[in-house]
């Protein structure tokens, strides 16, 4: 038996860091370890003030066989126990195995496709980050979140192992033991953080773990818009034709994005001269940004290798000497990706960031180059397309015609458009790190660690190697991304989007769900995806590819999808070059139900901006399942196809093909149609939605909420913010309602103005106070009060009762139970409305 030490990870012996946490690291003293570096993942301060009396979860631990629990303090109910399974720390081997109640109710454990409950019969979840084009269920996807929640009627709490090796996690109930979940990891340490959770309010344990990764990064306003982009935008004239053809549709476009197209022979800081000239791309963006509009482009990590061929990028990071390097530590790692073979930057060399910095400076100049407004970034896992054992990439580049050629001719080019510190490297001598003793289930043609990725062998700067360290790699270049952009733009929020992240991601950058297919289980699946990344990881600028990006989609599909897509916090139409195209303006029905929806968006822009600016805050999620908001209702733990869009908006999507009824479910609340005011007339419990056409999607609000609603929406979140608001009061069944609105520039990291507003309503009064230091600029334009049972006698702002014509304007729909308030306010300070 191994000699464990058991520490809080400062060295101390385990405690209660925090009230409602627990840390525990078990380590090898005699066995230098690699664990994720604090320039990666910063740990929370401990915080050894509270003990085993005043903490929420207690830790208890036997030292022969050596065993640990996590219990609950109130109520000794056990959380976690590895007592019925013995711990295994080897070298290449580590497992924990706990006991959970029968069915277990557990989420997270991400990035995965599968049900957003996760199955508790012989499933397997694996971290190892990888190329996973098509999204499949039960594999391992591109990015990596070894936490998860469990929910029980008693309370919450949540489990994050904080380890970036390879991984299984295998969840079983064929032992006769309840629900068991078993760790296997192939190296590193077991650093383990508890939270307690809460009894009564699951949304709890979501703030609790963004005090281990951070709250997530905030985006400017204009980020919330509509984004349309595809891979096969074969050149200039197609990028104009496509923001020419939205105006024309009347569909509202905030921003214009291109794939790897626009680079010349695939190759990352570059223009094709031929097919997007720099001076035809420098109109495109200075059109967009003289329209309120933005633009941005793919940057992908692998950098051509083009040894004299005066290729900038190259001779500049082989000048710095940036590069990966392969096992031998004398010359950088070959891959295979879109430009050919191709070197990768090392994040964790110290010189990579003014790298980085430096490129994006040079190609992004606002003078001289695309002046982008964010970036998109793709294939960091990191990904090649080289076949394993890739023993030679320049063979295997000519095989797969890498770059590939371009099909078309060149266009017309005057054609008419528009109008870090090193550290003790860890010792892997005697291990066998392409190949370990136990392997993990990773889903690539050989299984191998190294199959379409960097070497497990291959060396960073600082010593480390990729079989520790490559599930940090996407993440990493996601900061250094964002550090480039907001060198350029000092001051200024930026938007980066990524396809791979680990744990903590989300404070510096927002993703999308990867290479999806334009198919049914896609897009119910893109539901699941959302909520994890936005309820579970703290990743809130999450969306799938609208319409699909693989295969086809159909016209009603598509419908669909952007209805559901407008229920995103990231919304992007994105497909491949191989299918047809999808932007919404291609079919009548589709282009209704996107401006219907983008309507529905926009006017709620400032009550899903409030969200993200409260998940900054203190962590509350963004999009919740059902279940955090009804915690003792069971029949809400398996829903994944119907979400809250911030804590009052509930979303629930027809589900197929020609489809117009959706079978949904409604909490013990009263709920509200979000387009009539009309309250729902199914009352709780399982319902049929019937008639819900082509262009609608059944949205509702939470009775108890107020929401900050503009007036109507815009064709660019620039306009939107000039347009009136609308206050909607929706009341619970005790009559009371309350919200928030927060107003800033949208732009700026450091607000040097704010405005903070609250609303309460009771008894028929609605109260709204706060602080206006943020000048709005509009009005309050009416208040609207559903729920009415009858028309009111009068109407009182700020006391005073409203007479004449003002009195005369108040209306009654008796039929939705709707009062409507004119006020025409100047949106500068607090003011009441009373209903008699």
């Amino acid at each position: 038996m191994k000699t464990f030490l058991v520490t809080n990870g400062d060295s101390q012996p385990v405690c209660c860091v925090t009230e409602d946490r627990i840390h525990v690291k078990i380590t090898d003293p005699a066995d230098k370890r690699y664990e994720i570096p604090e320039s990666v993942l910063p740990r929370p301060k401990e915080d050894v003030v509270y003990g085993p009396l005043n903490s929420d979860i207690h830790f208890n631990y036997t030292t022969s066989p050596f065993a640990f629990s996590v219990y609950r303090t109130k109520t000794h109910e056990v959380l976690f126990s590895t007592a019925s399974h013995p711990i295994i720390f080897e070298p290449q081997y580590l497992r924990v195995k706990t006991n959970l109640p029968t069915d277990a109710n557990l989420y997270g454990l991400g990035e995965h496709s599968d049900s957003f409950r996760l199955p508790t019969h012989n499933y397997t979840r694996t971290m190892w980050s990888r190329d996973a084009y098509g999204v499949p269920q039960g594999t391992n996807l591109y990015g990596n979140h070894p936490i998860y929640y469990e929910h029980r009627t008693t309370g919450t709490h949540g489990v994050f192992l904080a380890n970036s090796n390879g991984m299984d996690i295998k969840i079983d109930d064929s032992e006769g033991l309840g629900t068991t979940l078993e760790y296997n990891v192939i190296g590193g340490v077991l650093d383990f953080y508890f939270l307690a959770g809460d009894e009564n309010d699951p949304t709890e344990v979501v703030r609790q773990y963004s005090d281990i990764v951070g709250t997530p990064a905030e985006v400017p306003y204009w980020s919330f818009g509509l984004h349309q982009c595809r891979f096969g935008y074969k050149n200039y004239i197609d990028v104009a034709e496509v923001i020419t053809n939205y105006s024309a549709a009347g569909i509202p476009l905030e921003t214009m994005w291109t794939d790897i197209d626009y680079m010349d022979a695939r190759r990352v800081f570059t223009l094709s001269p031929d097919y997007f000239p720099v001076n035809r791309m420098r109109e495109i963006v200075d059109y967009l940004h003289a329209h309120d509009q933005r633009y941005i482009v793919m940057v992908d990590p692998a950098v051509a290798y083009a040894p004299n061929e005066n290729y900038g990028a190259y001779d500049r990071g082989t000048e710095a000497d940036i590069w990966l390097m392969a096992a031998n530590g004398s010359s950088p790692f070959l891959g295979a990706v879109w430009p050919g073979v191709t070197v990768y930057p090392d994040w964790f060399n110290e010189k990579t960031q003014d790298y980085w910095d430096n490129e994006f400076k040079i190609f992004f100049s606002p003078e001289t180059g695309l002046d982008i407004d964010g970036t998109w970034i793709d294939m960091n896992e990191p990904s090649s397309f080289c076949n394993y054992p890739c023993t030679d990439p320049f063979a295997q580049a000519i095989e797969q015609e890498l770059p590939p050629p371009r099909a078309e001719a060149p266009p017309d080019p005057n054609a008419p458009i528009l109008g870090q510190t090193l550290q003790k490297r860890v010792d892997h001598k005697g291990q066998d790190v392409l190949a370990p003793p136990y392997a993990i289930e990773n889903a690539v043609p050989t299984g191998a660690l190294s199959d379409k990725t960097a070497y497990t062998d291959a060396v960073h700067a600082n010593g480390l190697i990729e079989y520790d360290t490559h599930n940090l790699y996407g993440t990493m270049m996601s900061t250094a991304t964002r550090n480039a952009m907001l060198a350029r733009r000092p001051g200024l929020r930026t938007l980066i989007i990524t396809r791979s992240t680990f744990a903590g991601a989300g404070s510096h950058v927002g993703k999308w769900l990867g290479d999806n297919l334009s198919q049914w289980t896609h897009y119910k699946q893109s539901i699941s995806g959302i909520l994890g990344m936005a309820g579970v990881y703290h990743v809130p600028m999450v969306g799938a590819d609208i319409c699909g990006f693989g295969d086809n989609t159909t016209e009603t599909l598509c419908a669909r999808w952007a209805m559901l897509g407008a229920f995103y916090p990231f919304m992007r139409n994105h497909n491949s070059d191989t299918s047809i195209s999808q932007e919404f303006y291609r079919w009548p029905t589709t282009a209704l139900a996107a401006k219907n929806a983008l309507d529905m968006r926009y006017r709620l822009l400032d009550y899903l901006y409030t969200a993200f600016h409260q998940a900054h805050t203190d962590g509350s999620p963004v999009l919740r399942p059902l279940w955090y908001e009804f915690p003792k209702d069971a029949n809400t733990f398996a829903i994944n196809t119907q979400f809250f869009f911030g804590p009052s908006v509930l979303v629930s999507p027809v589900l197929a093909e020609d489809a117009t009824s959706v079978d949904v479910y409604y909490p013990s609340s009263r709920f509200y149609d979000i387009h009539t005011l009309a309250a729902t007339p199914h009352g709780s419990g399982p319902a049929t939605l019937v008639n819900v056409n082509f262009t609608t999607i059944p949205v509702a609000i939470r009775g108890g909420a107020v929401l900050p609603l503009r007036a109507r929406g815009a064709l660019t979140t620039d306009a939107l913010r000039k347009t009136d608001f609308e206050l909607v009061v929706a009341p619970d069944a005790q009559g009371t309602a309350a919200g928030a609105l927060y107003v800033d520039d949208g732009v700026s990291i450091a607000q040097e103005r704010t405005t903070e507003v609250r609303f309460a309503y009771a008894r028929g009064r609605l109260a709204v106070e706060g602080s206006f230091a943020y000048p709005m600029g509009v009005k309050v334009a009416r208040v609207r009060f559903a729920g009415a049972k009858s028309a009111p006698k009068s109407v009182r702002v700020n006391g005073k009762a409203l007479a004449g014509g003002a009195a005369a304007a108040v209306a009654f729909d008796a039929e939705a139970g709707v009062v409507d308030v004119p006020l025409d306010l100047p949106f500068t300070s607090g003011f009441t409305v009373e209903l008699d």
